[in-house]
């Protein structure tokens, strides 16, 4: 049961990644910061799923971009308000 809801947690990953995408692509450009979070989130989250062998620098320094590019879209929607 709990695996089916790490499915839908990472489906609905990839959809709000796909949602900020379209909503760059409509004039929000920094957005994009989010969708490539979630991007990478999706991709952890695989790759924890499946047992990828990766080297652990993958995994961590992707999560730091994320990191990084959740922090750039935070502080353009922060400094629009």
């Amino acid at each position: 049961m709990f695996e089916n809801l790490q499915f839908i947690s990472i489906a609905l990953e990839a959809v709000i990644a796909g949602l900020f995408v379209a909503a760059a692509l409509r004039g929000r450009a920094y957005l994009f910061g989010l969708a490539l979070t979630f991007t990478i989130y999706v991709f952890y989250d695989l790759a924890r799923q499946f047992a990828w062998d990766l080297p652990a620098g993958v995994l961590f320094g992707g999560f730091f971009v994320a990191t990084v590019a959740a922090l750039y879209s935070a502080v353009k929607i922060y400094r629009r308000v």
